[in-house]
Parts: structure tokens; C-alpha cells; sequence
């Protein structure tokens, strides 16, 4: 259980960074980070540090797909957790 506690803080904490890193790439006009990284990411765990990286740095907040789609894998990562956790007790 604690491993996977691990790679859930983790994959959070890549996320959220990896939203500061992106938006820092925006104002600057440099090479983004493909959209597709952080859905992968998202998908694999990290939809809470997707979300509050939106939210605190204000990036991709204007795409609906975004603002839809985290709170959504948000519920379906929650619940994931939640079962894996409840069955390796």
C-alpha cells in the first residue's frame, strides 16, 4: 500500500510540475509539452496535480476538453485508488 501511495503522490507531483513547465514554455513561445503527455499522465494517476496545476497557474483552463475531462478522471483515478486500496488490505 505504501508503494502505491508513492507512485500516487508521484505522478501527481510530476504532473503539477510539468503544468508550471508548460505554461513558462507558453509566455516564452518555446516547444510545448504535448497535450497527449499530460492526458497519459492523467490517466496513469495524475489527474489531481493536472488539475491543480490548471488551476494555479492558470493554464489550459481555456480548453474544454481539460476542464471537462480532469474532473472527470479525477473520479475514475479516486476510485481506482480506492478499490486497489481496499483489496491489498
Amino acid at each position: 500500500m505504501k508503494q502505491l501511495l508513492a507512485y500516487i503522490l508521484l505522478v501527481n507531483v510530476i504532473e503539477f510540475f510539468l503544468m508550471r513547465v508548460d505554461k513558462q514554455k507558453a509566455i516564452r513561445g518555446q516547444y510545448r509539452i504535448p497535450e497527449r503527455t499530460f492526458w497519459l499522465l492523467a490517466i496513469l494517476g495524475g489527474a489531481i496535480g493536472a488539475y491543480a496545476g490548471m488551476k494555479t497557474f492558470r493554464h489550459k483552463t481555456k480548453h474544454r476538453t481539460f476542464m471537462i475531462g480532469m474532473p472527470i478522471l479525477i473520479i475514475i483515478n479516486l476510485a481506482l485508488f480506492s478499490y486497489f486500496i481496499t483489496i491489498t488490505d
